[in-house]
Protein backbone atom coordinates (compact mmCIF):
# COMPACT_ATOMS: atom_id res chain seq x y z
CA UNK A 1 0.00 0.00 0.00
CA UNK A 2 1.22 3.64 -0.90
CA UNK A 3 0.01 6.45 1.24
CA UNK A 4 -0.54 9.63 -0.08
CA UNK A 5 -0.08 12.62 2.45
CA UNK A 6 -1.76 14.29 0.51
CA UNK A 7 -3.67 15.35 -2.44
CA UNK A 8 -6.21 17.19 -0.48
CA UNK A 9 -4.20 19.25 1.79
CA UNK A 10 -0.49 19.99 2.91
CA UNK A 11 0.69 17.77 5.73
CA UNK A 12 4.01 18.36 5.68
CA UNK A 13 3.14 22.29 6.35
CA UNK A 14 0.16 22.35 8.23
CA UNK A 15 -0.26 18.51 9.86
CA UNK A 16 3.13 17.44 10.46
CA UNK A 17 2.38 16.49 14.24
CA UNK A 18 -0.92 14.76 13.67
CA UNK A 19 0.62 12.79 10.87
CA UNK A 20 3.73 11.29 13.04
CA UNK A 21 1.09 10.89 16.11
CA UNK A 22 -0.62 8.67 13.70
CA UNK A 23 2.59 6.87 12.56
CA UNK A 24 3.61 6.10 16.45
CA UNK A 25 0.08 4.89 17.05
CA UNK A 26 0.02 2.92 13.63
CA UNK A 27 -3.50 3.80 12.09
CA UNK A 28 -5.50 6.45 10.76
CA UNK A 29 -9.00 6.99 10.03
CA UNK A 30 -10.01 7.41 6.50
CA UNK A 31 -13.14 9.92 5.60
CA UNK A 32 -14.69 9.09 2.27
CA UNK A 33 -14.74 13.06 0.70
CA UNK A 34 -18.11 12.70 -0.96
CA UNK A 35 -19.72 10.57 1.90
CA UNK A 36 -18.43 12.00 5.25
CA UNK A 37 -20.58 8.02 6.89
CA UNK A 38 -18.02 5.43 5.28
CA UNK A 39 -15.07 5.71 7.46
CA UNK A 40 -12.36 3.27 7.28
CA UNK A 41 -9.44 2.25 9.86
CA UNK A 42 -5.84 2.62 7.40
CA UNK A 43 -3.18 0.51 9.75
CA UNK A 44 0.37 2.50 9.08
CA UNK A 45 2.73 -0.23 10.82
CA UNK A 46 5.87 -0.12 8.69
CA UNK A 47 5.14 -3.40 7.56
CA UNK A 48 1.92 -2.48 5.91
CA UNK A 49 3.27 0.76 3.91
CA UNK A 50 5.32 0.12 0.80
CA UNK A 51 5.99 4.03 0.31
CA UNK A 52 4.91 7.22 1.86
CA UNK A 53 4.18 10.12 -0.77
CA UNK A 54 4.51 13.76 0.88
CA UNK A 55 3.20 16.53 -1.09
CA UNK A 56 4.18 20.31 0.12
CA UNK A 57 4.85 23.72 -0.61
CA UNK A 58 6.34 23.84 2.56
CA UNK A 59 8.66 21.41 4.63
CA UNK A 60 9.95 23.24 7.38
CA UNK A 61 7.45 21.86 9.80
CA UNK A 62 7.96 18.08 9.11
CA UNK A 63 11.58 18.78 8.97
CA UNK A 64 12.18 17.48 12.59
CA UNK A 65 10.33 14.47 12.00
CA UNK A 66 11.92 12.88 9.29
CA UNK A 67 15.35 11.00 11.07
CA UNK A 68 12.70 9.67 13.15
CA UNK A 69 10.78 8.04 9.93
CA UNK A 70 14.35 6.97 8.38
CA UNK A 71 14.54 5.14 12.30
CA UNK A 72 11.70 3.41 12.18
CA UNK A 73 12.09 2.03 8.44
CA UNK A 74 9.51 4.21 6.28
CA UNK A 75 10.45 4.78 2.71
CA UNK A 76 8.97 8.12 1.25
CA UNK A 77 9.55 10.81 -0.99
CA UNK A 78 8.13 14.04 -1.09
CA UNK A 79 6.46 16.00 -4.52
CA UNK A 80 7.36 19.62 -3.74
CA UNK A 81 6.31 22.79 -5.26
CA UNK A 82 7.97 25.41 -5.45
CA UNK A 83 7.34 28.20 -7.94
CA UNK A 84 7.45 32.06 -7.57
CA UNK A 85 3.94 33.74 -7.71
CA UNK A 86 2.54 37.36 -6.94
CA UNK A 87 0.20 37.03 -4.32
CA UNK A 88 -3.33 37.33 -5.76
CA UNK A 89 -2.30 33.67 -6.68
CA UNK A 90 -0.48 32.55 -3.79
CA UNK A 91 -1.54 34.93 -0.92
CA UNK A 92 -0.12 33.03 2.34
CA UNK A 93 3.52 31.84 0.92
CA UNK A 94 6.29 32.23 2.61
CA UNK A 95 8.93 34.29 0.40
CA UNK A 96 10.38 31.92 -2.31
CA UNK A 97 14.00 32.62 -0.89
CA UNK A 98 12.96 30.98 2.05
CA UNK A 99 11.29 28.11 0.19
CA UNK A 100 14.28 27.23 -1.62
CA UNK A 101 16.19 27.16 1.43
CA UNK A 102 14.32 24.74 3.16
CA UNK A 103 13.71 22.25 0.26
CA UNK A 104 18.11 22.44 -0.17
CA UNK A 105 18.30 21.57 3.19
CA UNK A 106 15.46 18.54 2.83
CA UNK A 107 17.39 17.70 -0.21
CA UNK A 108 20.82 17.35 1.85
CA UNK A 109 19.49 15.36 4.51
CA UNK A 110 17.25 12.58 2.62
CA UNK A 111 18.97 13.10 -0.61
CA UNK A 112 18.19 14.28 -4.05
CA UNK A 113 16.54 11.47 -5.57
CA UNK A 114 13.71 11.88 -2.82
CA UNK A 115 12.58 14.98 -3.44
CA UNK A 116 10.86 15.66 -7.26
CA UNK A 117 10.34 19.85 -8.10
CA UNK A 118 6.95 20.87 -8.87
CA UNK A 119 6.52 23.83 -11.21
CA UNK A 120 2.56 23.80 -11.08
CA UNK A 121 0.71 24.88 -11.92
CA UNK A 122 1.77 27.15 -14.60
CA UNK A 123 -0.73 30.07 -14.79
CA UNK A 124 -0.70 32.53 -17.91
CA UNK A 125 -1.74 35.61 -17.19
CA UNK A 126 -1.27 39.59 -17.98
CA UNK A 127 0.32 39.58 -14.53
CA UNK A 128 2.27 36.05 -15.29
CA UNK A 129 2.93 35.62 -19.09
CA UNK A 130 5.07 33.24 -21.08
CA UNK A 131 8.45 35.53 -20.23
CA UNK A 132 7.01 35.32 -16.66
CA UNK A 133 7.25 31.38 -15.93
CA UNK A 134 11.03 31.38 -18.35
CA UNK A 135 12.39 33.70 -15.73
CA UNK A 136 11.25 32.65 -12.87
CA UNK A 137 11.64 28.66 -13.69
CA UNK A 138 15.55 29.55 -15.02
CA UNK A 139 16.06 31.34 -11.45
CA UNK A 140 14.38 28.17 -9.36
CA UNK A 141 16.39 25.90 -11.71
CA UNK A 142 19.74 27.26 -11.25
CA UNK A 143 19.36 27.27 -7.67
CA UNK A 144 17.95 23.71 -7.20
CA UNK A 145 21.06 22.27 -9.77
CA UNK A 146 22.63 19.40 -7.74
CA UNK A 147 19.37 19.14 -5.41
CA UNK A 148 16.98 17.82 -7.42
CA UNK A 149 17.06 14.84 -9.64
CA UNK A 150 14.13 15.56 -11.52
CA UNK A 151 10.80 18.42 -12.35
CA UNK A 152 7.23 17.87 -13.20
CA UNK A 153 5.36 20.66 -14.69
CA UNK A 154 1.75 21.01 -15.58
CA UNK A 155 -0.65 23.81 -16.68
CA UNK A 156 -3.58 25.29 -14.35
CA UNK A 157 -7.72 23.49 -14.73
CA UNK A 158 -10.06 25.54 -14.99
CA UNK A 159 -11.67 23.98 -12.31
CA UNK A 160 -15.25 26.17 -11.28
CA UNK A 161 -14.40 26.55 -8.32
CA UNK A 162 -11.30 28.78 -8.96
CA UNK A 163 -12.89 30.39 -12.40
CA UNK A 164 -15.40 31.69 -9.27
CA UNK A 165 -12.47 32.83 -7.19
CA UNK A 166 -11.18 34.65 -10.08
CA UNK A 167 -14.41 36.08 -11.41
CA UNK A 168 -14.53 39.70 -9.31
CA UNK A 169 -10.62 40.14 -10.77
CA UNK A 170 -11.23 39.10 -14.13
CA UNK A 171 -14.54 41.12 -14.01
CA UNK A 172 -12.49 44.87 -12.71
CA UNK A 173 -10.09 43.90 -15.26
CA UNK A 174 -7.32 43.38 -12.98
CA UNK A 175 -7.07 40.24 -13.90
CA UNK A 176 -6.84 38.47 -17.23
CA UNK A 177 -6.26 34.59 -17.83
CA UNK A 178 -5.43 32.92 -20.74
CA UNK A 179 -6.01 29.22 -21.61
CA UNK A 180 -2.38 28.35 -23.18
CA UNK A 181 -3.56 24.77 -23.75
CA UNK A 182 -6.31 25.58 -26.71
CA UNK A 183 -4.94 24.30 -29.83
CA UNK A 184 -4.94 28.26 -31.13
CA UNK A 185 -1.67 28.13 -28.97
CA UNK A 186 0.03 25.33 -30.11
CA UNK A 187 2.80 27.68 -31.23
CA UNK A 188 3.39 29.44 -28.60
CA UNK A 189 3.24 25.84 -26.38
CA UNK A 190 5.63 24.27 -28.17
CA UNK A 191 8.62 27.27 -27.97
CA UNK A 192 7.56 27.72 -24.23
CA UNK A 193 7.80 24.14 -23.36
CA UNK A 194 10.94 23.91 -25.54
CA UNK A 195 12.51 26.56 -23.42
CA UNK A 196 11.55 24.92 -19.76
CA UNK A 197 13.30 21.52 -20.78
CA UNK A 198 16.01 23.49 -22.29
CA UNK A 199 16.26 25.03 -18.83
CA UNK A 200 15.83 21.73 -17.07
CA UNK A 201 18.71 19.89 -19.27
CA UNK A 202 21.16 22.61 -18.27
CA UNK A 203 21.10 22.19 -15.10
CA UNK A 204 21.03 18.57 -14.74
CA UNK A 205 17.39 17.90 -14.21
CA UNK A 206 14.73 15.65 -15.86
CA UNK A 207 11.90 17.00 -16.84
CA UNK A 208 8.29 15.01 -17.03
CA UNK A 209 4.86 16.57 -17.26
CA UNK A 210 1.73 15.67 -15.10
CA UNK A 211 -1.79 14.96 -16.29
CA UNK A 212 -1.30 16.74 -18.93
CA UNK A 213 -3.54 15.83 -22.44
CA UNK A 214 -0.60 17.29 -24.69
CA UNK A 215 2.14 15.15 -25.99
CA UNK A 216 5.05 17.08 -26.05
CA UNK A 217 7.43 13.47 -26.02
CA UNK A 218 8.97 14.68 -29.24
CA UNK A 219 10.53 17.80 -27.99
CA UNK A 220 11.59 15.43 -24.57
CA UNK A 221 9.07 16.04 -22.59
CA UNK A 222 7.86 13.22 -20.66
CA UNK A 223 4.62 12.10 -19.01
CA UNK A 224 5.44 11.59 -15.77
CA UNK A 225 3.38 10.60 -12.50
CA UNK A 226 3.02 11.62 -9.21
CA UNK A 227 2.41 8.57 -7.44
CA UNK A 228 5.33 6.96 -9.27
CA UNK A 229 5.73 3.28 -8.74
CA UNK A 230 9.03 3.24 -10.52
CA UNK A 231 10.48 5.66 -8.86
CA UNK A 232 9.90 3.95 -5.20
CA UNK A 233 11.07 0.92 -6.75
CA UNK A 234 14.09 2.31 -8.10
CA UNK A 235 15.25 4.87 -5.37
CA UNK A 236 14.35 1.80 -2.28
CA UNK A 237 15.42 -1.18 -4.64
CA UNK A 238 11.86 -2.45 -4.35
CA UNK A 239 9.35 -4.54 -6.82
CA UNK A 240 6.22 -2.92 -6.12
CA UNK A 241 3.79 -3.80 -9.07
CA UNK A 242 0.91 -1.03 -8.53
CA UNK A 243 -2.10 -0.62 -10.50
CA UNK A 244 -3.46 2.71 -11.64
CA UNK A 245 -5.50 4.82 -9.50
CA UNK A 246 -8.89 4.58 -11.49
CA UNK A 247 -10.21 7.28 -9.57
CA UNK A 248 -7.88 10.01 -10.88
CA UNK A 249 -8.40 11.48 -14.21
CA UNK A 250 -7.87 9.58 -17.67
CA UNK A 251 -4.35 11.30 -18.69
CA UNK A 252 -2.98 10.75 -14.55
CA UNK A 253 -0.53 8.41 -14.63
CA UNK A 254 -0.05 8.09 -10.55
CA UNK A 255 -0.02 4.50 -8.80
CA UNK A 256 -3.29 3.53 -7.04
CA UNK A 257 -2.74 4.88 -3.09
CA UNK A 258 -4.49 5.57 -0.17
CA UNK A 259 -4.92 9.42 0.99
CA UNK A 260 -4.92 10.62 4.12
CA UNK A 261 -5.62 14.24 3.64
CA UNK A 262 -9.68 16.01 3.69
CA UNK A 263 -10.40 18.70 1.08
CA UNK A 264 -10.92 22.03 2.57
CA UNK A 265 -8.25 21.70 5.19
CA UNK A 266 -5.01 24.22 3.42
CA UNK A 267 -4.50 27.01 4.89
CA UNK A 268 -2.25 28.50 1.92
CA UNK A 269 -5.23 29.43 0.10
CA UNK A 270 -3.87 29.78 -3.32
CA UNK A 271 -6.75 30.77 -5.44
CA UNK A 272 -6.24 28.37 -8.23
CA UNK A 273 -6.66 25.31 -5.45
CA UNK A 274 -8.82 22.61 -6.69
CA UNK A 275 -8.77 21.25 -2.99
CA UNK A 276 -10.11 23.93 -1.19
CA UNK A 277 -13.95 25.76 -2.12
CA UNK A 278 -14.01 29.07 0.29
CA UNK A 279 -12.16 30.67 3.16
CA UNK A 280 -15.12 30.37 5.20
CA UNK A 281 -15.25 26.00 5.50
CA UNK A 282 -11.24 26.30 5.40
CA UNK A 283 -11.54 28.11 9.18
CA UNK A 284 -14.70 26.10 10.60
CA UNK A 285 -12.73 22.71 9.04
CA UNK A 286 -9.45 23.51 10.99
CA UNK A 287 -11.38 24.25 13.94
CA UNK A 288 -12.09 20.45 14.24
CA UNK A 289 -8.17 19.49 14.08
CA UNK A 290 -6.70 17.83 16.72
CA UNK A 291 -3.03 16.54 16.38
CA UNK A 292 -3.71 13.53 18.79
CA UNK A 293 -6.93 12.23 16.98
CA UNK A 294 -7.07 9.44 14.33
CA UNK A 295 -9.36 11.59 12.10
CA UNK A 296 -7.07 14.95 10.23
CA UNK A 297 -10.33 16.76 11.37
CA UNK A 298 -12.62 15.42 14.26
CA UNK A 299 -16.01 14.09 12.92
CA UNK A 300 -19.19 14.97 14.33
CA UNK A 301 -19.98 11.18 14.49
CA UNK A 302 -17.19 8.72 14.55
CA UNK A 303 -17.29 4.95 13.76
Amino acid sequence: MIISASRRTDIPAFYAEWFMNRIREGFFYSVNPFNPSRVKTISLHVENVDAIVFWTKDAEPMMQYVSELDYMGYKYYFQYTLNDYPRIFEPNMKPVEERLDTFMRLSRKIGKSRVVWRYDPIIVSNLTPLEYHIERFEKIAGRLSGFVERVVISFVDFYGKVNHRWKQLIGSGALKIADIAKPEHAGKMELFVSRLIKTADGAGIEIFSCAEKADFSHLGLKHGSCIDASLINRVFGMDIHAKKDKNQRRECLCAQSVDMGMYNTCLHMCTYCYANSNEKNIIENVSRHDAAAPFLMIQRTVP
